[in-house]
């Protein structure tokens, strides 16, 4: 089962007084052992804070988890049961994949979710309440999670400004950790850039800014060096890209001054990411050879593109859960059968040695027996429901007749659906056909 809050179901306001901090995660998973759930994981992001759990009553587990979810909170259940979904069954194992699939995600196709189950998965199993069924369901999840990303294009292309910027700067210049990059200004949009290209590995990062001391801000948050103004086309020159979020009223780098850097660059390319507005960069430079100007405008096609690519493979990765699903459910009911096998195999057992003794030795004398004593008792069974079927004491009209005609008819579909069974154990009414003329 599933219970939980989404970006999907529920408001912002909700999600933020739900969402469990990492410090308070085992404090919440010895509540849920508390109140009777023995295996749960809890996942808590900024998406979503949802508890996947494992119980013999799922109806009332939900009715415990949301009673957990609604304290923590700060709600009365009654105000918070409308935003929550309650999934149980197949509807919860296949939001589980697709969860694990990054299908449930705001942006499809992100990868971080698959590794906070993973850490969900650890801290459950770490405060004990991850059982042999749980670890299962989890580990099927991962491998679903694992295919979709593999077999599947839904986390390829960049689907944000950010991821468009450091997609457009690893295509012109590879490995980011041997680029060196160059903020002129310190506008948000510019500022939140470097701070992706720095996540994303940049080597190094250098401010500059015409009030030395925003550039000295920036610098301190982004761990980088600062230029002074002045030096602007030196630093040009040591620049592979460059964010242009000044905005000033005419462009601070004009044609000239990136001619000049390409120059002492030996023709090395420079990228150029102008998020000011008015631009920091002339238009013009694009112009030149080795120079790549991309404007917000941009990025934001790239990132749309990005978007429009991973939806088209949507239905791909949802085939791919569903096949899962089905394969698991599959696999589930098998092993339910296992002990129904094993208590056979032990009946058999305990007959054979007797068989054995008795046959004295005959292989004959043994298959004979074998077969009799194991089938006497199923035999006596039958002949009692199928003379229920047929009670000649019932033929007469009588106050009973009602009942006893139900109970016939009872008797009929058990035998029915015995026999039923026989045939696609054995096979049994295959070889009858097979011998009908």
């Amino acid at each position: 089962m599933v219970v939980g809050a989404s970006h999907r179901f529920s408001s912002l306001a909700v999600r933020d007084r739900l969402y469990v901090e990492e410090y308070a995660q085992t404090s919440f998973l010895n509540a849920l052992r508390e109140a009777g759930i023995d295996q749960a994981l809890l996942l808590s992001t900024c998406d979503r804070v949802e508890v996947q759990a494992v119980h013999p009553d799922p109806l009332s587990a939900c009715g415990r988890i949301t009673e957990l979810l609604a304290r923590h909170g700060g709600y009365a259940t009654a105000e918070i049961e409308d935003q929550l979904y309650r999934l149980i069954g197949d509807a919860a194992l296949r939001h589980i994949f697709a969860v694990a699939s990054s299908l449930e995600s705001t942006v499809i196709g992100e990868p971080h979710v698959l590794g906070q189950l993973k850490d969900s998965h650890r801290a459950a199993r770490a405060a004990g309440l991850v059982g042999g069924e749980l670890e299962t369901l989890m580990q099927r999840a991962f491998a679903v999670g694992k295919r979709v990303r593999t077999e599947t294009a839904i986390g390829e292309g960049p689907v944000s400004v950010a991821a468009a910027a450091i997609d457009l700067g690893c295509g012109v210049h590879g490995d980011l950790a041997r680029s060196s990059g160059l903020v002129i200004g310190s506008g948000e949009v510019g500022a939140l850039l470097a701070e992706a290209l720095c996540s994303a590995g940049l080597g190094r990062l250098f401010v500059t800014d015409s009030r030395p001391a925003r550039a000295e801000a920036l610098a301190r948050g982004l761990h980088s060096h600062v230029l002074p103004i002045d030096g602007l086309a030196d630093a040009l020159e040591r620049a592979d890209i460059t964010l242009g979020a000044l905005g000033s009223r005419t462009p601070i780098v004009d044609v000239a001054m990136a001619k000049i850097a390409l120059k002492r660059r030996r023709n090395r390319p420079m990228v150029f990411i102008d998020t000011a507005v008015p631009g920091d960069i002339d238009p013009l430079a694009e112009r030149l050879d080795g120079v790549f100007l991309y404007t917000l405008d941009d990025l934001e096609r790239v990132a749309r593109n990005g978007r429009i690519a991973r939806e088209a493979v949507v239905d791909a990765a949802r085939r791919i859960v569903d096949e899962a699903l089905q394969a698991f459910q599959r696999e589930r009911a098998e092993r339910a059968a296992v002990p129904a096998l094993v208590r056979l195999r032990a009946h058999f057992e305990r007959v054979r040695p007797g068989v054995l003794a008795d046959a004295g030795g005959d292989p004959e004398r043994a298959t004979e027996l074998l077969i009799n004593r194991l089938l006497h008792e199923p035999s006596v069974r039958l002949r009692h429901i199928a003379g229920q079927n047929a009670d000649p004491q019932r033929t007469e009209a009588g106050p009973e007749t009602t009942a006893g005609t139900a109970a016939e008819t009872a008797a009929g579909r058990e035998l029915a659906r015995i026999e039923d069974l026989l045939d696609r154990l054995f096979g049994s009414g295959d070889e009858e056909h097979e011998r009908d003329p």
